[in-house]
């Protein structure tokens, strides 16, 4: 069967509006298509393949895996998700971890243990969400809906109730809107498919503080910030604030879908045998490459890598912008960078976007105006050049029209 970018409009349900090109091969930072054209990823699978593709270390856990045991139901438990288990416990301020497949079920776990534990200690009553505006915590019915981008939740029908949306970075608004009935805050210490806005340090502290005078649980959702993304191991370790629960996703397996929910003993209790559950959650062959994923990158060469690795790209865009001045802003935390483009250029992200592939880049966006880039947590130098000198070429294109 010949297997064309053609077939997927024949046979794949139309919510995605993929890429001309199909690639089949990936090494490091560099991919290629079914005709050998070679791009240089800046995308990373949507802040995903935190070691690139096909890294040794993650290869080899999976072979090594898949010579012992493939599935277990959660009826049994398994060595490789122990060994993730503890791994995570002791690199964060965690005590228990709920293994799941994805950001959006990481935060579907966190989002029922929240309400669980409020209604146990608390009562009925208690069971208010408040996220905040432009967020984004994932695609089934109640996460998105605790997403703070309406377009992503309109259209389905009847929508989970007492669930309000903040200001992000604006603790007046959250003041307005938290009460003894809240039974959990959630926010992204950086907003990734919101615009790439990292939170402020004031605006944690205060949420924290919030959170703990009206006995609400604060969760941080880090499905794209966790794993090395923002040159910590997860991101609420660059603020003085701990969250009570934490999601981590994306990166956690390196491309290897899995996701995790981190909590205390405290709070963990509430999720007794029956009250939740996921068939693939703590598969021996995700948790064994997650495991992996996690020992590599949390070693301080990766992780100060990345700091220095965030610079090239922060001086690579600014000297592009010193011709081009297409940016008005270039934020992010570590080797998660948005590039917002200046009103000349307004609502046409998508289309650097596509610039870039045909100059032979892979990159993102962040909604309308904003350029995003996700790489490889260690990606060569060398890429970061030579992807940055192909973005400016499509950069050119577009000034010049």
């Amino acid at each position: 069967m010949q297997i064309t970018r053609s077939l997927f409009d024949d046979v794949m349900v139309p919510n995605y509006a993929p890429a001309k090109f199909i690639p089949v091969k990936g090494k490091g930072s560099r991919v290629w298509d079914q005709e050998g054209r070679e791009y240089i990823d800046f995308a990373g699978g949507i802040a995903v393949t935190c070691l690139g593709h096909c890294h040794p270390a993650l290869v080899g856990a999976l072979k090594d895996q898949a010579d012992k045991i493939w599935h277990l139901s959660n009826v049994l438990t398994n060595e490789p998700a122990l060994a993730l288990a503890k791994v995570l416990v002791d690199n964060t301020f965690a005590d228990k971890v709920y293994f799941a497949n994805s950001g959006a079920e990481s935060n579907e776990a966190a989002l029922k243990l929240a309400r669980r534990y409020a209604k146990d200690k608390y009562g009925e009553q208690k069971d208010q969400i408040i996220a905040f505006k432009q967020g984004f915590h994932g695609r089934t019915f109640f996460t998105v809906t605790v997403g703070g981008q309406p377009a992503y939740s309109d259209g389905f029908g009847p929508k989970p109730a007492a669930i309000a949306h903040a200001e992000f970075n604006n603790i007046e608004s959250l003041k307005a809107l938290i009460s003894d009935k809240t039974c959990a805050v959630m926010v992204e210490p950086m907003q990734g498919e919101g615009g790439v806005l990292p939170a402020t340090p004031e605006f944690l502290k205060a949420v924290r503080e919030l959170c703990d005078a009206n006995n609400a649980l604060l969760i941080f959702d880090e499905v794209q910030t966790g794993v090395g993304r923002t040159g910590k191991l997860y991101g609420y370790m660059q603020y003085d604030v701990v969250p009570d629960i934490l999601t981590t996703a994306k990166a956690l397996g390196g491309g290897f879908p899995i996701g995790a929910m981190l909590t205390t003993d405290e709070i963990a209790k509430h999720l007794v045998p029956g009250t939740h559950g996921s068939t693939y959650g703590g598969n021996p062959l995700a948790c064994a490459v997650a495991l992996a994923a996690v020992n590599t990158v949390n070693t301080p060469e990766v992780l100060d890598g990345v700091m220095a690795k965030a610079q090239l790209f922060r001086d690579g865009l600014a000297k592009i912008n010193e011709k081009y001045n297409v940016f008005a802003d270039v934020r992010g935390q570590g080797l998660l960078i948005g590039a917002e483009l200046t009103a000349d250029y307004a609502g046409k992200a998508r289309d650097f976007m596509l610039a870039a592939a045909d100059e032979g880049l892979m990159a993102l966006v962040a909604g309308a105006n904003i350029v995003r880039f996700a790489p490889s947590l260690v990606i060569p130098d060398a890429d970061i050049e030579a992807g940055l000198a192909r973005f400016e070429q499509a950069v050119a294109k577009m000034v010049k029209g």
